[in-house]
């Protein structure tokens, strides 16, 4: 096997972990009785621009993993070179970012929904990842998606990479107004003693 096909098994075997690591935590959020559907509500917290923007991504990032699958030469058009030890450091970037992602499901439990929705009886989660920062999810999604991006050497995943991190820095103002009409002054509290993506070290 040589350097470049240890890198696509590292890029499948991310994300087919993660893909796992999800199906155990979306059946477990199922379990407790809650729904994620999209629904009118939840697009409207969104928002329908950007809605459409993120499902225009996803459907561009499963286009460009079939290619990537197969090997097409459609796709290796776009590749660039990056020495091997950066990405290594792709595979090890991976690495956290799905530990990162894990734990934050894990402290979310019934309490993630993949839509901006808040539901009956919604409980706001301040331990675990949460009591340093306010979107740890988000964090650990753009950490993947520069690990993938790494790991494959091709514009296409910089690219979804990219688009990704836009979207979700979008629309994280747009959650945080829903949790403080949904929560009010705890959330508002929680804000203040939180950064958005990086730790307050002086709370």
């Amino acid at each position: 096997m040589n350097v470049e096909a240890i890198f696509r098994v590292a890029f499948w075997g991310l994300l087919i972990g993660l893909w796992a690591m999800r199906v155990y935590f979306l059946r477990g959020v199922r379990s407790s009785g809650a729904r994620s559907q999209v629904n009118q509500r939840a697009v409207k917290h969104e928002g329908m621009a950007l809605f459409i923007g993120r499902t225009a991504v996803l459907l561009f990032f499963a286009a460009i993993l079939v290619l990537y699958a197969y090997n097409s030469p459609w796709l290796r058009v776009f590749a660039f070179s990056l020495p091997y030890w950066l990405r290594w450091c792709g595979l090890v970037l991976g690495l956290v970012g799905f530990s990162l992602w894990t734990w934050t499901q894990a402290a979310l439990g019934k309490e993630y929904s993949p839509l901006l929705q808040v539901r009956d009886q919604h409980r706001l989660v301040t331990s675990g990842p949460y009591a340093w920062v306010r979107h740890p999810m988000y964090i650990a999604m753009f950490t993947v998606g520069i690990a993938l991006a790494i790991l494959s050497a091709n514009w296409c995943f910089v690219v979804f990479a990219i688009a990704m991190i836009i979207g979700f820095v979008l629309r994280a103002p747009r959650e945080e107004q829903m949790m403080q009409a949904a929560f009010g002054e705890p959330y508002i509290a929680y804000m203040q003693k939180t950064g958005r993506y990086f730790p307050r070290w002086h709370r």
